[in-house]
């Protein structure tokens, strides 16, 4: 099971292996024409033709006979240092998160349709109104220092995030709809009136509004251990060595040591409220994305999520090795920059002046890129084309008859014209509807040999158009640099490319949210902001009318292009034979603690 519920920022593209991919490069003439998705393109050349379906995969690897003791190492690849901000109620990146979830769990599980269910570390019961849950934490789950986990400990969460002085980024919509917790965030009140404890394991949570999205991550999962951190300062915590150097959980591992931003060696909790893990020790490496394969041949690591699809030809008969397959709850997009982030307000504002301001532009932009090819050619089929930005991992509310924005370059070439993007100097480039020269800026990330074909090939169909479009200084930006830049609103940044991790529960507020910082864009609009509390009414309790409050979302965000949702994606697991009772996905009811190996 999956072991958070937030939605998050993602290392895009999945880390990759060098791809013999030549379709891309502007150091030819040729390259233009191959990199509009033709079908003669190069691309096509030199991948060995395999197209393959997530629905070729299992996501469980199960054995029958647990075996007691051993160690696994498990493969965190990326090209760049875990950011170290080791707790949930500040972590930022998910590269901690995979640090995370080895040594620390969320209060509640949910199902295989993201409802939160009974049978995790805490229970719930919702009363009549579906505005006030009353929780309860098992007597037997305890903090890694014998401590037991406490209703202190999870009102103190929601306390933190609410303090003024809290300096992480979960504080936003769903949390400020606990009673009492805007006056407790102004600084006019200095307790929380909907957040009461009954007892040393029983807390009550009421909430402003009854929303549907309260029992699929509505709540705050995760605690914050009092007897540690209630004498610091909100503002010093996240930087604090209980956070860094020795974090601390409940979960199936404790930490034992950390190499910041390199590893972390974790050993079991014999006192785990599931249970002991069956393993004595789990390794957690960070691994150059260059050296997966071997690693993995060499049994160095045994576990690798966010496998490279654009590898995974190559290596589908990696001997000792099973792969795990599932549809990932994420996209990647292209984000225009519309905006400011107004930090004294809260909240994103439009700029009408902004360089991508103009809604044909985005159009036309969206329409030159052909994503049907990109998932076939770069990604094998494992990435393919995004419609809307509600991905196919929530079904339910993922709209299929949204086509999104069928490649027509065309199209996009007649939207330049109608709105006015002329070239005036014969240089190929068009230039504004004032007659400015027009250079559009483009922020994307290293960490992946396929990411800078794939960026030349969207900057090639876009010069097919007659838009100038070029990488920010001249190319990709690391990871934690990438985000500093976008998030800063940087003024070098006119787009970027990214992908999003989506909650466990639909609400798309958390990324495209007039008050998230998390909303990029910086886009909104009334209509959108509208549905987005809609979809959060009582009204949508009712499951077809939420349904079709997110179609009209989907739509709407269609029609108004802040983004260009481009890929959906499959999530692939690598997995040593020796490894048994290993999951990837949500609701399986295989956990951390479950793993055995054989030898």
């Amino acid at each position: 099971m999956s072991r958070f519920t937030w939605s998050k920022r993602i290392l895009v593209p999945s880390f990759a292996m060098a791809l013999a991919l030549t379709a891309c490069s502007n150091d030819s003439e040729d390259s233009n024409s191959e990199a509009t998705g033709d079908d003669e393109s190069s691309a096509e050349e030199t991948d060995n033709g395999d197209v393959y379906s997530i629905d070729d995969f299992e996501n469980i690897k199960s054995g029958d006979s647990p075996v007691e003791g051993g160690s696994i190492t498990y493969g965190l690849a990326t090209d760049t240092a875990f950011e170290g901000i080791l707790n949930w109620n500040f972590y930022q990146g998910n590269p901690d998160a995979e640090v995370l979830k080895w040594f620390d769990d969320p209060l509640l599980d949910w199902d295989e349709n993201y409802v939160y269910t009974n049978d995790g570390a805490a229970s719930y019961e919702v009363s009549d109104d579906n505005k006030t849950f009353t929780l309860t934490i098992r007597d037997n789950v305890n903090w890694h220092d014998g401590e037991p986990v406490t209703a202190e400990d999870w009102a103190f969460a929601y306390e933190t995030i609410g303090h003024p002085d809290y300096t992480g980024i979960r504080y936003d919509d769903s949390i400020a709809n606990v009673e009492g917790m805007n006056e407790y965030h102004d600084g006019e009140s200095d307790s929380i009136s909907g957040i009461n404890v009954i007892d040393e394991k029983t807390l009550e949570v009421t909430f402003i509004n009854a929303t549907p999205s309260l029992i699929t991550g509505g709540l705050w999962n995760y605690p914050l251990a009092k007897h540690i951190f209630g004498d610091m300062e909100v503002g010093s915590i996240a930087e604090s060595p209980e956070v860094r150097q020795n974090p601390i959980g409940f979960g199936p591992y404790k930490v034992d040591s950390i190499v910041p931003g390199e590893s972390v060696v974790y050993t079991k909790n014999e006192d785990y409220w599931r249970g002991a893990p069956h393993l004595d020790q789990v390794t957690l490496r960070v691994i150059n994305p260059n050296v997966i394969v071997q690693s993995l041949e060499s049994g160095e690591i045994d576990i690798v999520e966010d496998f490279p699809v654009s590898s995974y030809p190559d290596n589908a008969e990696m001997e000792g090795v099973e792969f795990l397959g599932t549809t990932d709850r994420a996209y990647s997009y292209i984000g225009f920059k519309l905006g400011k982030w107004d930090a004294e307000a809260g909240e994103n504002v439009l700029d009408p002046d902004a360089k991508m301001a103009d809604v044909n532009l985005r159009k036309a932009m969206a329409h030159a890129i052909d994503n049907n090819q990109v998932g076939d050619k770069f990604y094998y089929g494992l990435r393919w084309e995004a419609t809307t930005l509600i991905p196919p991992s929530h079904p339910e509310f993922h709209d299929e008859t949204n086509e999104g924005f069928p490649f027509d370059p065309e199209l996009s070439k007649q939207l330049l014209d109608d709105a006015g993007y002329v070239d005036t100097n014969d240089d190929g480039f068009r230039e504004t509807p004032d007659g400015e020269e027009l250079s559009i800026n483009l922020a994307a990330m290293s960490g992946d040999p396929v990411n800078e074909p794939l960026m030349n090939y969207y900057m090639d169909a876009w010069e097919q158009i007659g838009l100038n479009v070029n990488l920010v200084d001249g190319r990709l930006q690391e990871f934690n640099s990438f985000y500093d830049r976008v998030e800063a609103d940087d003024p070098d940044i006119d787009m970027y490319s990214a992908a999003w991790g989506v909650g466990i529960d639909v609400d798309p507020d958390g990324i495209w949210g007039k008050n998230s910082a998390f909303n990029y864009t910086r886009w909104t609009s009334d209509e959108t902001t509208d549905l987005i509390k809609q979809g959060l009414s009582e009204e949508a309790f009712d499951v077809s009318n939420r349904v079709d409050i997110y179609n009209q979302w989907q739509e709407a965000m269609v029609e108004q292009v802040p983004a260009i949702p481009t890929l959906y994606r499959a999530n692939l697991t690598a997995v040593n034979e020796r490894v048994n009772n290993y999951a990837i996905g949500d609701g399986t009811g295989v956990n951390l603690s479950d793993i055995y190996v054989t030898e």
